[in-house]
């Protein structure tokens, strides 16, 4: 008996939003689906050349009075960078706080518009110690 893994889904109440913060960590929309007669959409985020590894936004087009002010029962999306001092640095100048700063050179975190924690991991060796990384503070949790 084999398993195969298809996707992680998220609740977002801001479509848009959650769509703009994944295409900041460089996911593309590769499928989407909008269903009248449910009034829900599903998009699904995807890395490029990563076919298997989609994060299923969900948006419930009344609302959702079941979603959580803040999603840490969820645990969190994990994805490797190229460079998570640029991916930072590019994510901050995006107006998103970086929770977790990499002062490692290895790993950091942020949420989403949804609260949905991201770790982000550096791809390969850790990178040297770098300010302003080295010395920045926890903002918030993860």
């Amino acid at each position: 008996m084999g398993i195969t893994y298809l996707h992680t889904m998220i609740r977002v109440k801001d479509l848009e939003k959650s769509m703009a913060f994944f295409g900041l960590l460089g996911l593309e929309q590769t499928r989407r689906m909008d269903s009248d007669a449910g009034r829900f959409t599903l998009v699904f985020m995807t890395p490029p050349g990563q076919e298997n590894a989609h994060v299923e936004l969900t948006h419930n087009w009344d609302g959702d009075d079941g979603l959580p002010g803040d999603s840490r029962h969820f645990g969190h999306l994990a994805y490797s960078v190229d460079n998570i001092y640029d991916m930072c640095a590019h994510l901050q100048a995006n107006g998103v706080v970086i929770n977790r700063p990499p002062r490692d050179g290895r790993m950091a975190f942020v949420r989403s518009p949804d609260n949905v924690s991201v770790e982000l991991l550096q791809a390969g060796n850790t990178l040297e110690p770098a300010e302003p990384w080295a010395s920045m503070g926890n903002t918030g949790h993860w």
